[in-house]
């Protein structure tokens, strides 16, 4: 959309996952973008920074965590730029009784648990609404069902998070959920992957009687928890 409006752009992705955007704009560039009008920067904090104050960049567009995202407002509003921060979020779908229960059942998987729940617009949250609270078992036992492995094996639906630290940190908020007292219709810890065994793996896992003080509710877990 940027270019579309007449600026060159310059996209820094994570560099926990940085090559399905080399190849996007490997594609982009092979499509007839000009030379110079899309461009990759590659790093951490450091770049994050030099993009904040950098004075011919005019306009910053972030997606991530709130804790980057705050960082990533505060200083480039500093230098004078529009900041434009999505944070955290908490996606929610709402299920009524009429809907198409295997539609609804299936989307619901996919939503939550592809991608081992770490995309921006993953569903996170389901609110059934009267009578759709009788599927929840049904979407527990589909749950069940999906195949977690590496994400190069086939047949895979659920494939690792993308760090260690990362899995720590779902694990911790999974652990949480616990202790506040929501309950644990699936629980996705303590996966073991053959062949695979130090993998970052999580199964799907599905909290019922949540309610919005806890934390699990709050925060994004960025994780296959739903």
């Amino acid at each position: 959309m940027a270019i579309v409006c007449g600026n060159t752009f310059v996209l820094k992705p994570s560099e926990q996952d940085p090559l399905s955007t080399m190849e996007l704009v490997e594609l982009a560039l092979e499509a007839g973008v000009s030379p110079g009008v899309l461009n990759v920067v590659h790093g951490g904090k450091e770049v994050v920074d030099a993009i904040c104050t950098h004075p011919d960049i005019k306009a910053i567009s972030f997606v991530g965590s709130t804790a980057v995202g705050t960082h990533v407002y505060n200083l480039a509003s500093q230098h004078g730029k529009h900041v434009q921060s999505m944070m955290g979020a908490k996606n929610h779908a709402v299920v009524l009784p009429d809907a198409n229960k295997e539609q609804t059942l299936n989307a619901l998987a996919g939503a939550g648990f592809g991608a081992a729940g770490q995309r921006c617009m993953a569903t996170s949250v389901a609110v059934f609404v009267g009578a759709s609270k009788d599927w929840v078992p049904e979407l527990v036992e589909r749950a069940k069902t999906l195949r977690v492995n590496a994400g190069t094996e086939p047949d895979t639906d659920v494939g690792p998070v993308v760090s260690k630290a990362a899995k720590e940190r779902i694990l911790g908020l999974i652990g949480q959920g616990v202790e506040e007292g929501a309950t644990l219709a699936l629980d996705g810890r303590g996966i073991e992957v053959k062949g695979y065994e130090h993998g970052n793996f999580i199964g799907p896992t599905i909290f019922t009687d949540v309610d919005p003080d806890m934390t699990i509710y709050k925060m994004e877990i960025f994780g296959p928890v739903l």
